[in-house]
């Protein structure tokens, strides 16, 4: 508490100095605690790829909570006060598991995710590209802490080889399953991109405040997970001032931000026919899964609207 009074002092007094430190002190923070645990993660993740030992998988997440958990507290420490409004539902387990899917604007947007998950989600995962594995120190965690990675097929690679057609549902499905046997929370931006006004207009988004969102990765999610999961958890993430950079964040420029998370609920015919692979196979259950999330969607974008307003009153 004493170390963020002094930060807090330091934007009062002199804001841009402030601005400057507390950037200055996350890089730096960030940067070594990525070059520290990246020697134990290669170690516990090779272990873990060669030998399948549970506790070389647990120390692994051990570290990416320790890395997490240091930003968090970097948030709390080096950042000016800030107006967080921040709503979560009273039920929910760290040692749970759980598909939560959301609006998407910033690279902070993660940040947000594992900042309000702090004691009461388990470690947050999302599908990534499999290419981001070649990617130093980040890619490699991304492997060994089972993220989704998908591998994807152009169509002119399909047409060249007729043997590639589904399989990268095929290894999602494969990576999904890793997640059975421990807690986890699966991050499904369903935009598939962040939102821009001009990405909105491009496509013709019937909504105000998003992009239309793609059914085929929640989808995907149940089909793999579905016996598996305790819940579905819807979050809207505003910032009432612009979107922030990430290093906007750290700058402490995000003086007001809103985030709700709640459970919602699918039908429980969808539900099953999802498990059963029919989002690929059935025509009425792929109409029926985006009336389902086209719904979700405008419910969505009204809550934003309101969100937002409350910040004005």
């Amino acid at each position: 508490m004493r170390l963020h009074s002094l930060f807090q002092k330091m934007h009062d007094r002199t804001p841009k100095l402030g601005k400057a430190v507390s950037l200055a002190t996350a890089t730096g923070v960030i940067v070594g605690n990525s070059f520290a645990g990246s020697i134990p993660i290669w170690l516990m993740g090779a272990t873990k790829i060669i030998t399948g030992a549970d506790i070389a998988d647990k120390t692994v997440i051990k570290i990416a909570n320790y890395w997490i958990n240091s930003n968090n507290t970097l948030i709390d420490t080096i950042l000016p006060k800030k107006d967080w409004r921040i709503s979560l539902p009273d039920d929910i387990d760290v040692q749970g598991k759980y598909l939560l899917v959301s609006n998407h604007q910033s690279w902070v947007d993660t940040s947000i995710v594992q900042y309000i998950s702090r004691d009461r989600l388990p470690l947050t995962r999302f599908f990534t590209k499999f290419e981001l594995i070649y990617i130093p120190i980040v890619g490699q965690t991304f492997y060994f802490l089972d993220f989704p990675m998908m591998r994807r097929h152009s169509k002119q690679a399909v047409t060249k080889n007729p043997a590639l057609a589904g399989k990268d549902i095929i290894e999602a499905k494969r990576a999904c399953a890793l997640l059975k046997d421990k807690p986890f929370t699966l991050l499904n931006y369903l935009e598939g991109t962040r939102f821009t006004p001009k990405k909105r207009n491009t496509q013709q988004s019937p909504y105000t405040h998003l992009l239309k969102p793609r059914a085929g990765g929640l989808a995907l999610a149940i089909n793999a997970l579905g016996d598996e999961i305790d819940g579905i958890l819807d979050m809207t993430i505003v910032y009432p001032d612009g979107v922030p950079t990430y290093g906007e964040l750290w700058q402490g420029k995000i003086k007001r931000l809103g985030v709700d998370v709640r459970h919602i609920e699918i039908p429980d015919e969808l539900f099953a026919s999802l498990q059963d692979g029919g989002y690929e196979n059935d025509s009425a259950t792929k109409e029926q899964m985006f009336a389902w999330v086209e719904h979700l969607w405008r419910q969505k974008d009204e809550r934003i609207t309101s969100m937002l307003a409350e910040f004005e009153e």
